[in-house]
């Protein structure tokens, strides 16, 4: 894991040149503080910040290839590059150095922009091709490792940050309101647009070549599903097996490593399996690593404490407090450099440093397991409306939502007539192709209110769900509901929220490597044609990933209900002791100043904020909201500079340009 930044375009001095990489790359010293290069060729240039996970003294980047005729800056791993370098060998390909890294090169020196066919592994990579004067950069399939791009004055610039962006002459912060828009409908801006004016996301399984002052991007992989009545053919006990034995190699191909790989523990199915997985691989000492919540209502201990029983492993638990989230997340924020409407990422965040202390650099979780095998409650909403609806007026079938949500109490306590409106499904709504996740847009949606005059006129005649439509693949109205649901998760939350703010950016601010069975490209390609009715079976959410895992896990662990991850929202910032920035955020001066919201509208609520009554999905995700869009703007807008230079209070960039001068 590492970070990479670099440009292609307009010629300019070697020493221009070299003083922009150090620049962009102290940016990033968070994700690599082991090693930084830089490397120069006229109109082009790399740079890398190294976090040495493998082959960690024969590594260093930016690395060459045959005859110094390409040049490549990559981050991430390629988890198959034992079996990848011994084909090549075969083929009479010679190696300098044992790292990934040199794999990715020799398969583009053969195979050209094709390498990324042959590649497993989560990687955003550069190539620098001298000869064909030509820059190729390619991100992973599902989108683990991020990669950013922008064009000033006819060059193009990346980086696996916008903080690397951002310290390029030329490049301004700015917000987009369509991505703040798409934002408070989804969680997350759609890929390639950021909430930065001008710098967009390289998507997910896909590639960008610069050459000639033209850039192309293009798709080499898209998750994809067979015709609802075409599945995977065998029975159960087969499918079973075979999704089995492919979890096993996944994760034993993602345990390779020259440093000690720990393990994420939450309790729930998806980690508990990975970690059981991971302990028969390498029986030796395993270390694990979990969150307690001060509520009971997103503590999981109990289940933590059944896996670290049977699994024997040594285990870290960090306790974390509504307090410990208001006071981090700022912090958070600047980590992902986008607007949030949940505290989730904040006990992540505090988790990878804790990991971080202990000297691990690399982690197993669990997630993508929800997406691929259809684990969320969303999808067993979908089915429970759709039965809804086929009998309107009902009293009896909204009470079926109860069992969906044990994990809210709130939500338990509502009367038929409450969760027939909440979940409601209009005639209408039963051919929208965006049907199971309508309730969650919609609801996100209404805190929309608390747009400015000024926001909301900006945006006039833009419809968010509209262009989401827009986007869906050709084939999806064949799928099966329950894939067309999944790929809404899949190919969009995932990627744009799961993977990015719960994922890489909170555990690269402390130069921490998530690995990921679940997302093995082969594992999701297997899920995507199992038969439906063996993903969701009845209300029971995952039931082949639950079969697979029979005799691995506890039976408390493994038939436990899906319970989400969560965390404190609205509590982290309604505490009478709350940090002070949460107050100055929500003033009437700042928020003017920044203009993206209502200023009367925020006193109010936060008015409800301090008098300890914000209540409701539309107060909490306006509040989170609010204050995350405040903290981006102050952390990104008006102080450009002073975040590059000193983010996350890390290493100083003053301090990193003899790290990569002269190289």
């Amino acid at each position: 894991m590492c970070g990479v930044a670099g440009y292609c375009g307009v010629d300019s001095s070697e020493d221009v040149g070299r003083s922009i990489l150090t620049d962009m790359i102290g940016a990033l010293r968070h994700r690599g503080p082991d090693d930084a290069g830089a490397y120069v060729d006229g109109n082009a240039g790399l740079g890398h910040a190294r976090l040495s996970i493998i082959d960690i003294g024969g590594g260093h980047q930016p690395m060459s290839g045959e005859r110094d005729a390409t040049w490549i800056a990559f981050n991430g791993e390629i988890f198959n590059y034992v079996e990848l370098r011994q084909e090549l060998i075969a083929e009479g390909v010679q190696f300098r150095t044992q790292s990934d890294t040199e794999v990715i090169l020799r398969l583009y020196e053969k195979l050209g922009g094709r390498c990324v066919e042959k590649l497993n592994g989560d990687f955003a990579f550069a190539i620098w091709d001298r000869t064909r004067r030509e820059l190729f950069l390619a991100r992973d399939r599902m989108g683990v490792r991020p990669l950013f791009y922008t064009t000033v004055g006819g060059t193009l610039y990346f980086a696996s940050e916008i903080k690397a962006l951002l310290a390029v002459p030329g490049v301004s912060a700015e917000l987009d309101p369509i991505a703040l828009d798409q934002t408070f409908t989804f969680w997350f801006p759609l890929a390639p647009r950021t909430h930065f004016k001008g710098i967009s996301e390289l998507p997910p399984g896909h590639i960008l070549v610069a050459r000639d002052g033209r850039t192309e991007v293009s798709a080499y992989w898209r998750l994809d599903y067979p015709e609802a009545d075409d599945p995977l053919d065998g029975d159960e006990a087969a499918i079973t097996e075979e999704v089995r034995a492919l979890l096993v190699d996944a994760t034993r191909i993602r345990l390779r490593s020259d440093v000690p790989v720990g393990s994420y523990l939450s309790g729930g199915l998806d980690s508990s399996l990975v970690t059981a997985m991971a302990k028969a691989l390498q029986p030796d000492r395993l270390t694990s690593f979990s969150i307690a919540f001060e509520d009971a209502e997103f503590d999981e201990s109990a289940f933590q404490d059944h896996m670290v029983k049977a699994l024997a492993t040594d285990h870290h638990r960090f306790g974390c407090g509504t307090r410990d989230i208001a006071e981090i997340f700022p912090s958070v924020v600047r980590a992902t450099e986008r607007p949030m409407l949940r505290t989730a990422p904040a006990p992540l965040f505090l988790l990878s440093r804790r990991v971080h202390e202990n000297g691990f650099k690399v982690v197993l979780t669990g997630e993508g397991a929800d997406e691929v095998f259809a684990g969320y409650d969303i999808f067993k909403e979908s089915a429970v409306r759709r039965f809804c609806a086929r009998q309107p007026g009902s009293h009896s079938r909204p009470m079926l939502f109860k069992r969906l949500y044990p994990y809210l109490p709130g939500l338990q306590n509502q009367q038929p007539a409450y969760l027939e409106a909440f979940f409601k499904a209009r005639p209408e709504d039963l051919h929208d192709p965006l049907f199971s996740h309508l309730p969650r847009f919609r609801n996100t949606s209404a805190a929309k209110v608390f747009y400015s005059p000024e926001m909301a006129r900006e945006l006039q005649g833009y419809d968010a769900l509209a262009e989401l439509r827009e986007r869906l693949p050709q084939d999806f109205s064949r799928w099966h509901r329950l894939s067309q649901a999944q790929y809404l998760e899949a190919a969009h939350l995932l990627p744009g929220y799961i993977l990015s703010s719960q994922g890489d950016r909170v555990a690269m601010a402390h130069a921490v490597e998530g690995r990921f069975p679940f997302l093995d490209h082969r594992v999701v390609e297997l899920a995507a044609r199992i038969p439906p009715r063996l993903k969701l079976k009845g209300l029971r959410e995952k039931h082949i990933l639950r079969e697979a895992a029979r005799d691995m896990l506890p039976t408390a662990v493994g038939n436990r209900p899906k319970q989400p991850y969560r965390a404190p929202d609205a509590q982290a910032f309604s505490d009478p002791s709350a940090p002070a920035w949460i107050a100055s955020s929500l003033s009437a001066e700042r928020v003017r100043e920044q203009g993206y919201f209502d200023a009367t509208a925020v006193a109010k609520l936060d008015a409800k904020r301090r008098a300890g009554r914000i209540a409701g999905y539309r107060d909490t995700v306006a509040l989170t909201g609010i204050l995350s869009t405040s903290v981006w703007h102050d952390s990104f807008c008006q102080r450009k500079n002073e975040t590059n230079v000193t983010f996350l209070g890390g290493h100083h960039a003053s301090s990193r340009h003899a790290a990569i001068a002269g190289r």
